[in-house]
């Protein structure tokens, strides 16, 4: 959150818990079993993590929330598993955050994200980058992976 953010009261909840993060964690380890990859505990732990979070985390924070008995994971166990959740499309790295969210789009898609400057959140949403893609293939480029990231103030942040 910025330092300058006048409403403090103002608090999105976007994270999950109960059973509807029950029920993800289990979509996700039956996606893991069709693609014949292992949702292994400690992959299984962060991707609860940033399911759970109601903003972007940052490595170190997941390393610290990594233990349920206050024990922080080490470091090289949480990146192992952000690589695996970015690479099976279960979680995107905001570039200009240094952080990690869950992903909210099933398939494969162009991460795109609005970040607000006040509060923190960042909303994903899937950006119609036809055109973009029609000039890079017409000059011959082999687009591997776009990441779109706009800031400004989300709706609440406007109206607070």
């Amino acid at each position: 959150m910025a330092s300058d953010c006048q409403h403090h009261e103002h608090h999105v909840h976007h994270g999950l818990s109960g059973a509807a993060l029950g029920r993800a964690l289990g979509d996700a380890e039956a996606r893991c079993a069709e693609g014949r990859e292992r949702l292994t505990t400690p992959r299984r732990r962060v991707l609860e993590l940033l399911l759970g979070s109601d903003a972007p985390m940052k490595a170190y924070d997941l390393i610290a929330a990594f233990g349920a008995g206050g024990e922080p994971a080490k470091p090289p166990t949480v990146y192992r598993a952000l690589e695996f959740l970015e690479r099976l499309g279960f979680a995107h790295r905001i570039e200009s955050l240094n952080a990690y969210v869950p992903c909210r789009i099933e398939g494969g898609h162009v991460a795109a994200f609005l970040i607000c400057d006040c509060c923190g959140e960042a909303a994903e949403f899937q950006p119609d980058l036809g055109p973009s893609m029609s000039a890079a293939k017409a000059t011959g480029y082999a687009v591997r992976a776009v990441t779109l990231e706009a800031r400004g103030l989300c709706a609440a942040c406007q109206a607070g």
